[in-house]
């Protein structure tokens, strides 16, 4: 099974399934004027998609002639990359780590070397760590959270990538300032123990903090953040600007399903448009911080810019700090245990 070379072709025509489970968009796929895709991705990236898609169903059609409908599931990143291994039948996958998609991979689904196959190593668009705030309490840096008065919300690293982007946040600000393993061992147990839940996915924990009135600060992407602004919420946030991370979040083809569904060739151009400016500034008007250079210098005045960023890489890698932190039994089960949540 060769992979194909990516080439930019043009874009699709979309139903619009919602969270959690792929639902049967209304169009045919048995047309010979139609064909569907099947994109599975964590669940702060919706607002973009629904954007995108469009546009890419559009520039297809004009070019091609044939429509495309591409179904979308959403939900935890970590749930998302279980239900594909275990045969949801992804075309393509945007996950909020490239951790998860190494997972398919591992399982077969995915030939080795997907970075290579997109610009930018296949990070698609990237994020910081936020700390929103209720009005009445003030957090000036990531040691804060550790404070008596404080109930942080985040989601669970376990079941959602988003919270393992938190997890490494607390770690790396940190061990990057100098701190030792130790020292952020306690720090970060501290910021669990003033946990009062741990929802499955980054939405979940955006709903319990919002809409549910639970914590007093909540752990959140940047880009959520800088939605729930735009959509009319005032509560107040904090970018921590003198060490944070850079949460990169890939996108890739699943090459056994395409090659099952006949779908490659549509699915190749749909992961290469996302790299386009058009594409880009969709990602951005919610929020991401594009990787297109131009794009991010006409959104640059809605980032702080930071002091300190580090990476993944940083931190050792995906493999060391899988094995390190999120294995059943490693550091964060050994966490919650102590702190009484296991």
């Amino acid at each position: 099974m060769k992979r194909k070379a990516l080439k930019f072709i043009g874009l699709v025509a979309v139903g619009m399934c919602l969270s959690g489970v792929v639902t049967s968009c209304t169009a045919s796929n048995n047309a010979d004027d139609s064909v569907k895709l099947t994109l599975v991705s964590y669940a702060v990236t919706q607002s973009a998609y629904e954007k995108i898609i469009p546009q890419f169903a559009f520039e297809w059609e004009s070019k091609t002639g044939q429509k495309v409908i591409i179904e979308q599931s959403y939900g935890g990143s970590g749930s998302q990359t279980r239900a594909v291994i275990d045969g949801l039948e992804a075309d393509v996958v945007a996950l909020a780590l490239a951790l998860d998609t190494k997972k398919i991979e591992k399982a077969g689904l995915i030939q080795p070397g997907w970075e290579q196959e997109l610009p930018n190593d296949s990070i698609v668009h990237k994020s910081v760590a936020a700390l929103v705030t209720r009005e009445n309490i003030k957090v000036t840096n990531w040691s804060d959270l550790a404070r008596n008065d404080i109930q942080v919300i985040t989601a669970n690293p376990k079941t959602s990538g988003g919270a393992r982007w938190n997890f490494l946040a607390l770690w790396g600000a940190l061990t990057q300032a100098g701190g030792s393993e130790a020292e952020a061992q306690n720090f970060v147990e501290s910021v669990f123990k003033n946990a009062p839940v741990l929802p499955k996915d980054a939405r979940e924990a955006s709903d319990a903090f919002y809409h549910q009135g639970q914590g007093n600060v909540l752990i959140n992407y940047e880009n959520e953040v800088i939605l729930a602004q735009q959509k009319g919420e005032t509560t107040p946030y904090f970018v921590p600007t003198d060490y944070n991370i850079s949460i990169d979040n890939p996108v890739a083809v699943v090459d056994a399903n395409v090659d099952k569904h006949g779908t490659r060739e549509v699915a190749e151009a749909f992961v290469t448009f996302l790299f386009t400016p058009a594409a880009q500034r969709e990602f951005a008007q919610v929020g991401f911080r594009p990787v297109d250079a131009t794009v991010a210098k006409e959104f640059a005045a809605q980032y702080p810019e930071i002091k300190n960023l580090f990476t993944v890489q940083d931190l050792g890698g995906w493999d060391k700090i899988q094995t390190q932190f999120f294995e059943d039994g490693a550091v964060f089960d050994k966490m919650l245990s102590q702190v009484g949540k296991s």
